[in-house]
């Protein structure tokens, strides 16, 4: 039934993006917050997601999910852009106080665009995943002491270099996927199915 459900909710926003493909094709946005008072990261989140004790993924609405201020969902490719961010914005941070840069506040963003055709199976030449990311930083220093340009572009530097998810994203890892799953048959034994592949 649940499979059945889900066909029927998602047949309508695959006949859309198919009469109009531009439709399908979104940018998520994750944000956070930078200050003085630590080489942290605060991510910005929905009211209430940020109530919710655990994450829980599910569905973009853009995909036949519902929405996530009501559900709590999050979609993986927000979450994907949320991890950005805040490795982004740590590592900033410690990058700046190494270079004795002071940076009184600041703001993380982080934008990917992504085409729902290829994802829901609409169009096999569309892409699937995020064709485009966009990283910023907008700095507010402290008053008073004076920085030079040079500095701030060994920032910028620095913090992609040593931003980890930066970098796993731009260098694609090795990666393995893996399914496994058992079933108890009629005679009472468990039966194991799997796959695996490299790519």
């Amino acid at each position: 039934m649940a499979a059945a459900a889900l066909r029927q909710k998602q047949a309508p926003i695959k006949d859309g993006y198919k009469s109009d493909p531009s439709s399908a094709v979104v940018t998520l946005k994750s944000s956070g917050t930078l200050d003085s008072s630590s080489i942290t990261c605060k991510i910005d989140t929905g009211k209430q997601i940020s109530e919710a004790k655990q994450k829980i993924a599910g569905l973009h609405q853009k995909a036949g999910g519902d929405d996530p201020e009501i559900s709590g969902e999050l979609c993986s490719g927000d979450m994907l852009l949320e991890a950005l961010v805040a490795c982004a914005g740590v590592t900033l941070k410690a990058v700046a106080t190494a270079l004795d840069i002071p940076i009184q506040e600041g703001t993380v963003r982080a934008e990917g665009d992504l085409d729902f055709k290829g994802t829901m199976g609409v169009d096999r030449n569309a892409p699937v995943g995020f064709t485009a990311i966009r990283l910023s930083f907008e700095l507010k220093l402290e008053d008073g002491k004076e920085v030079a340009e040079d500095k701030i572009e060994k920032l910028g530097k620095l913090t992609e270099r040593y931003c980890v998810v930066l970098q796993t994203i731009a260098k694609k890892p090795e990666l393995s996927v893996s399914v496994r799953g058992t079933q108890e048959s009629e005679e009472g034994v468990d039966k194991t199915l799997a796959w695996s592949q490299k790519s």
